[in-house]
């Protein structure tokens, strides 16, 4: 959940942080004048603002996430813990062939991880301390391979291709809601001033907030691919053990927002915003594939 929580966030900022710039350095106003009412060149546009934004998002993903989440990266294994931590992200990332990921721990409680970055060839793999403290070495090395599998998959640049769609429909969209706020509520002939703008910024969240329902969607189809890649590097009796050890250490009552290795919500309320399926339908998933 870490890694697409980060991922959306930042996209969400950033194409804000685009829109108001634009608007101050007058090039909102421009891209008006050059397009006015005609929306296949306001498309054009809004695609080259929205991939730009998934495209920054991506290549800024390792940087927020040491940032956000206090990881410290392995250079030198200061302990046995940190240097089998690293042979065995080193075989399983060679057993998929792709380059050495960097390799972190971060101080969380919960037992947690994460794979980011801007390809496969240049991720971090990070996990917590809690899950290095409570679960044991085979469940660990099926929650690494499930994190070398999403990168293996090249999940991440993935999301951000599908991320630069929705953008585009986001950023096309707001702005067609800002010209009908301002011409009619503001009564502003053409349809750009300060009520278009402003309005704009809101949709513009708003509809962000609707396209992460695709977004994690997508997400979780992908988790049972991450996780038979898992089974395949680490055993299918260890990522069906690991899954099964996130269920006795969370029950879905108490399951929080920033919950564990793969982050599962079980609230109805949550599950389209939801970035994994149920524990359950993902063991199920492996027990019936494999």
């Amino acid at each position: 959940m870490l890694r697409i929580a980060l991922f959306i966030a930042t996209n969400i900022a950033i194409l804000l942080i685009f829109s108001i710039a634009a608007r101050i350095f007058g090039l909102d106003q421009w891209i008006y004048q050059a397009t006015g009412t005609n929306y296949g060149a306001l498309l054009v546009w809004c695609a080259m603002f929205g991939f730009g934004g998934s495209i920054v998002s991506l290549l800024m993903s390792k940087m927020i996430a040491k940032r956000t989440m206090g990881v410290q990266v392995i250079d030198q294994p200061q302990n046995q813990t940190e240097a089998w931590l690293l042979e065995t992200v080193r075989r399983q990332s060679e057993a998929v062939g792709i380059k050495m990921p960097e390799v972190g721990i971060f101080p969380d409680h919960a037992a947690n991880a994460f794979a980011t970055g801007a390809s496969r060839n240049s991720s971090l793999v990070a996990v917590s301390k809690g899950l290095l403290q409570r679960f044991d070495e085979k469940s660990v090395e099926a929650v690494i391979g499930h994190e070398i599998a999403h990168v293996a998959n090249g999940d991440m640049v993935t999301m951000s291709l599908l991320q630069g769609v929705l953008n585009t429909f986001v950023l096309l969209f707001s702005r067609i809601v800002g010209n009908i706020v301002d011409r009619a509520v503001f009564k502003n002939e053409d349809g750009n001033g300060i009520g278009s703008f402003l309005a704009s910024l809101v949709a513009q969240v708003l509809f962000g907030i609707l396209a992460s329902v695709i977004v994690n969607w997508f997400s979780r189809y992908r988790e049972y691919r991450a996780d038979e890649g898992g089974a395949q590097l680490a055993g299918k009796n260890n990522m069906i053990q690991a899954l099964r050890n996130l269920q006795r250490e969370h029950m879905p009552a108490h399951m929080s927002d920033q919950l564990a290795a793969f982050g599962i919500q079980h609230s109805n309320v949550k599950n389209l915003f939801a970035t994994h399926p149920p524990l359950e339908k993902r063991i199920e998933n492996l027990e019936q594939r494999m």
